[in-house]
């Protein structure tokens, strides 16, 4: 962005701190929000919740995180990313707490609503992260920031055995208590971002609402939202699904079905960074045909059923782990790709355009969780999950594809394609 080179007094290592603390932050706020990928099947147990309900309970917080993204994007460019990322982790933190001592399935719900904040911060920290990085670069940056997406795996890994040792309850407490000593870290670590710098010294002009969200009557921004609804809701509705998913076909416990999931949420998450790098290098477009190529050919294999349910060809533990693998990879890449693009074409509605993408993308999560429940319940089937993704898969693919003829008619360069 241009705000960077107008800014003379921010010290070398700004961006450098700016971008790792974020990233932590958002690692844990990653945590928090997916709390319910865990505990949420102790719940169920405990509630007698049907698979339907469970989805609900998984997906309230990734509702809450969605909606607020877009809200907290624009405050962010108002009021300045170290403001408003240090308050969303506080108010996630006490929701999260509080959320210990529900003891009914709407008490739960509401307190989702609350944890749901956490999930927001991705909005702020995109729009904190940019402004201290030139356009060539903020792929990589975005891309190391988004790898905060591990903590999913964190949760995974390390929720079971609390949960085994203390209780549910511990897990909410424990969460809680480390995202508030992250907010009091960040606040005193870090400085305002250039952009909000200028604006609060009058030398970068404050845009209206109206301004803030003209670019939003563009259909490229909501082309770029369903492929962010497949890459990040995708990710995010089988980081919460995975675990019982596990549990119901492979019969697999609790700890050990923690510990799969993670091994998809691991490279879903930490590649991330990776794929922003060749975001840079080679072009976002380049890596959305890889993503969407390999995710149609990972979401089909796994649309088929499990090993030993009676049908003629089955997905064994091992082919199911490897194939998750390879899905969550090339995912990672495709959220990178996506958000490459954001601050490239609309450098001055980061909050905004990054604030609906990501919207859209917590959506993803939101949805497709209770849309798996409600498939299982209708047809019985588990695998159903997969053979949705493949068609939102096949139908963004579709899009991009003519979209980029749809350039190349109108006499664009093919470089020009390629990043568009």
């Amino acid at each position: 962005m241009s705000v960077i080179r107008n800014t003379q007094s921010m010290s070398a290592g700004e961006p450098a701190k700016a971008l790792w603390m974020s990233t932590i932050a958002f690692t844990l706020c990653f945590a928090v929000w997916t709390i319910f990928a865990i505990i949420g099947i102790r719940i169920k147990q405990e509630l007698g919740l049907n698979e339907a309900e469970f989805g609900l309970l998984v997906g309230t917080p990734v509702l809450t995180g969605s909606l607020v993204r877009i809200v907290l994007g624009i405050w962010t460019s108002r009021y300045g990313g170290r403001l408003v990322y240090t308050l969303t982790m506080l108010a996630a933190a006490v929701a999260t707490f509080l959320l210990s001592y529900a003891h009914t399935y709407t008490q739960m719900l509401i307190a989702g609503l609350g944890v749901g904040l956490a999930g927001g911060s991705f909005a702020v920290g995109v729009a904190y992260v940019s402004p201290f990085f030139p356009a060539q670069k903020q792929g990589t940056a975005l891309g190391i920031f988004g790898a905060g997406n591990v903590g999913a795996a964190v949760t995974k890994f390390a929720a079971p055995f609390v949960l085994i040792a203390w209780g549910w309850q511990a897990v909410a407490q424990i969460w809680a208590v480390s995202l508030a000593l992250m907010a009091i870290v960040f606040w005193f670590t870090t400085t305002d971002d250039p952009a909000f710098r200028l604006r609060r010294e009058g030398k970068l002009a404050s845009k209206s609402l109206a301004q803030e969200f003209a670019p939003l009557k563009n259909v490229q921004v909501w082309r770029f939202s369903l492929y962010y609804f497949f890459a990040f809701g995708g990710f995010v509705a089988l980081s919460l699904w995975l675990p019982r998913y596990l549990v119901g076909v492979y019969g697999f416990n609790l700890e050990v079905a923690g510990m799969v999931a993670a091994a998809y949420s691991i490279p879903g998450s930490i590649f991330r960074a990776f794929g922003g790098v060749v975001s840079d290098k080679k072009g976002a477009r380049s890596v959305m045909y890889v993503m969407f190529a390999v995710a149609a050919a990972a979401t089909l294999i796994l649309s088929l059923p499990a090993a030993g349910s009676g049908a003629a060809i089955g997905i064994t533990p091992g082919v199911f782990i490897v194939v998750i693998f390879a899905l969550g990879f090339v995912m990672s890449l495709g959220k990178a790709a996506v958000y490459k693009h954001i601050p490239a074409y609309y450098p001055e509605s980061v909050g905004a355009v990054g604030g609906i993408v990501g919207m859209m993308g917590g959506l993803g999560g939101f949805i497709l969780p209770i849309a798996f429940g409600l498939l299982k319940d209708m047809t019985g089937l588990w695998s159903s999950c997969f053979m949705l993704l493949f068609a939102i898969v096949v139908i963004s693919l579709i899009w991009m594809h003519l979209s980029v003829k749809q350039l190349d008619r109108q006499g664009l360069s093919a470089q020009a394609v390629a990043a568009t």
